[in-house]
């Protein structure tokens, strides 16, 4: 897992992109996908057309980061295909780049506190 500094926010495409763009063609889709600068400091991911490679693009303060992931088997659960981005957690990013549903994890109910007899 990418570990963030605080207060980056996560962009998610929900459009398929050509997973041939490097930083340079990535970098370009941030400005018309996210409406945002790639030199920002948070990170933007973009996923394939088969939704089983997912590309993200960081601004670390010296450079570009590209980080690439595909699985073997099975796909990433992705939000419906629409036009432009969404935002999300790092926690709900640790849960896509894994493979897991992040969209409807909940947190776990409160347990109940012991009382001491």
């Amino acid at each position: 897992m990418i570990g963030l500094p605080p207060g980056t926010k996560v962009h998610l495409a929900t459009q398929p992109v050509s997973m041939r763009y490097g930083f340079d063609g990535l970098a370009a889709m941030v400005g018309p996908v996210f409406r945002a600068d790639p030199y920002s400091g948070h990170l933007f991911v973009f996923r394939s057309k088969r939704g089983d490679y997912l590309k993200a693009l960081l601004w670390d303060g010296s450079g570009l980061c590209l980080f690439a992931k595909r699985l073997e088997s099975g796909r990433f659960v992705w939000p419906p295909v629409v036009d432009g981005g969404m935002e999300m957690t790092p926690g709900q990013l640790a849960l896509l780049i894994e493979g897991i549903g992040w969209r409807r994890t909940v947190a776990p109910p409160q347990g109940r506190v012991p009382m001491q007899l």
